[in-house]
């Protein structure tokens, strides 16, 4: 069972998540033990198919747990909450609204103060690197800028918890890798405590703080690494840094006969 500290974020406690239907049972998950700390970045790796998302799902109360617990900042997830972000596979925006008109609409859909909203995406888009391109629509933008646009939506509300659904997944090898760099900047310069789930090793492993590896469905916990890595990342650096390569080995091992991609 998670022992959940003042400074624990997420506590999963025992969590096995199974769906029913008139002709099947499907266990998603079984005995998830994890806590994740106020400020860590936590990738979770496995095969497809192995609850990943599902996991991400419960801490957001969008699937509540079979059995087990989760409790997000010491209160117990029992709905959907409030106090997170979320971003998807793909940026969802409205093609209709502009760069600013589909971040704000985060804010016109919590009843935000309307200036202080503001203020905060002028802040974002300066530093997702979006400024001049706020009046841009979504087919104006490429991938990439549609996933910084996603990114600045699920980040307007100064979420507490950041949760990520391969973010990158659809994007090309170069804007992926780029959104990658970005990503630690803005984790490194705000201290969210975020949640990506990944087939991507090289991804999991640069950008987080600890890496969970999961099991084939029903997924569960296989192992845990701790990255010892700068919190700040230059990307060539660190593919290049013996630990990238210590962490990522064990990594690629554990999900060599699942068939994770790389």
């Amino acid at each position: 069972m998670s022992t959940t500290t003042q400074t624990t974020a997420v506590a999963v406690s025992d969590v096995g998540i199974t769906f029913s239907s008139k002709r099947s049972h499907v266990s998603a998950l079984e005995n998830i033990d994890l806590n994740v700390e106020q400020g860590e970045f936590v990738t979770i790796a496995g095969p497809s198919g192995c609850g990943k998302s599902t996991l991400l799902k419960a801490v957001a109360g969008l699937t509540l747990p079979t059995t087990g617990t989760v409790h997000l900042r010491g209160s117990e997830v029992t709905a959907p909450r409030q106090d997170i972000g979320y971003v998807f596979q793909r940026a969802a925006l409205l093609e209709w609204r502009n760069v600013r008109g589909n971040i704000l609409l985060q804010a016109e859909m919590r009843g935000m103060d309307a200036a202080t909203a503001r203020r905060r995406a002028d802040e974002l888009i300066e530093m997702t690197g979006l400024k001049g391109f706020e009046k841009a629509l979504p087919h104006e933008l490429s991938g990439g800028m549609q996933q910084r646009v996603s990114l600045c939506r699920a980040l307007l509300h100064e979420p507490s918890v950041l949760l990520m659904d391969e973010p990158f997944g659809a994007l090309d090898a170069l804007t992926r890798e780029r959104m990658n760099v970005e990503l630690n900047r803005i984790w490194a310069e705000t201290g969210t405590t975020v949640m990506l789930v990944t087939h991507s090793v090289a991804e999991a492993v640069y950008l987080a703080s600890r890496v969970i590896v999961m099991s084939p469905r029903p997924g569960r916990i296989v192992e845990e690494h701790t990255v010892n890595l700068p919190k700040r990342r230059d990307y060539a650096t660190t593919l290049e840094d013996p630990e990238f390569h210590r962490v990522s080995a064990r990594v690629r091992e554990l999900l060599g006969a699942s068939g994770a991609e790389e």
